[in-house]
């Protein structure tokens, strides 16, 4: 990437603080209007849950009034808010969905399609002058600089303690995010319904108990597997899995590690679940390193070849895991009794 000349800096600062100033003039019109305008999706006015306050990494965060304009940037805050009633007037499309930047479980929540916000580098100035009065960022790098400069823009709920290189659960990103918009017992609802249907996928399938799992992912160019306190990990938890313990001795603060093909045995455990990335599911399945690991030689692997299958278990938004459980169990089910 170019280094910018002092000159372009000093333009690029100045059109950032008017930006800004902008968008804080809009925030606090926004705030005082009291109106029903539904211009991002609340539709509501102000009420007692109002301020409301959420605590995250970077301290206790106010949301003075009903937000009306909501950005959402985090991965999987776009749909959380849908399944709250609330639709953003912008949001990042973390897996290059297209349209209104969500997958098949959220699609049709939209009555206009939201503005598309980059992911790992929002456009910054495209978010002020959108006028926002809350952002939603609850599942991402858990960037300082990010938040300190999303924060100058409106209210902006980041990561939680913890939460860094996107490590959420459904759970707590729904409780978050509903505590912000100002509808905690819808959130807490949602969690209730979702969390039955949970334990109802473990309980029809007790084989799942206590039998290892990998769940890793290639690349065009390398192999890895995700590690304890990712969403993918937290999905087959709840269904009695246990995170492989190889895999985890590896563990460190990212949200999964590289596996070289010299040590590819590492995937190896009662159940290995792969996914690719800009790749495809044959070029993994006709591996001969990853076909002869003992579980894929006893047929006790699922290598995801539907993007949407795929994409659903790697969102693990409060919705996304509603379509997971249809389609995902069913797979791990079969592989369990290659």
């Amino acid at each position: 990437m170019p280094t910018p000349s002092p000159r372009s800096g000093r333009r690029r600062s100045r059109f950032l603080v008017g930006a800004l100033a902008l968008a804080l003039a809009g925030s606090l019109a926004a705030c005082g209007s009291g109106t029903d305008d539904a211009a991002g999706g609340a539709g509501q006015k102000s009420s007692g849950a109002f301020p409301a306050k959420v605590a995250t990494k970077f301290g206790s965060v106010t949301v003075p009034a009903r937000p009306e304009r909501v950005v959402a940037l985090g991965w999987g805050d776009a749909e959380t808010a849908l399944a709250l009633g609330v639709q953003p007037v912008a949001a990042s499309d973390w897996l290059a969905f297209g349209g209104d930047g969500v997958g098949p479980w959220a699609r049709g929540k939209y009555a206009a399609s939201p503005r598309k916000i980059g992911t790992l580098e929002p456009e910054y100035e495209k978010i002020a002058a959108l006028k926002p009065d809350l952002i939603l960022d609850t599942k991402s790098s858990g960037d300082q600089t990010r938040y300190d400069t999303l924060s100058k823009i409106a209210p902006t709920v980041g990561v939680p303690k913890g939460g860094d290189q996107y490590k959420i659960s459904w759970e707590k990103q729904t409780t978050m995010v509903a505590q912000a918009l100002g509808v905690p017992g819808k959130g807490e609802k949602l969690i209730a319904d979702t969390g039955k249907q949970f334990a109802k996928a473990a309980a029809a399938h007790p084989e799942f108990r206590d039998r290892t799992i990998t769940v890793g992912s290639r690349t065009a160019s390398s192999w890895g597997a995700y590690v304890h306190g990712t969403g993918r990990l937290d999905f087959v938890e709840r269904l009695g899995f246990t995170a492989n313990p190889a895999v985890e001795k590896k563990a460190g603060s990212a949200f999964s590690v590289p596996v070289s093909e010299e040590k590819l045995q590492l995937l190896d455990a009662d159940l290995v679940v792969m996914a690719p990335i800009g790749t495809t599911a044959k070029k993994i399945s006709a591996d001969p390193l990853f076909a002869s690991l003992p579980a894929v030689e006893k047929g006790h692997a699922v290598v995801f070849d539907d993007k949407n299958i795929s994409s659903a278990f790697a969102t693990d938004s409060v919705l996304s895991v509603r379509y997971a459980l249809t389609h995902v169990v069913p797979l791990f089910a079969g592989a369990m009794k290659g």
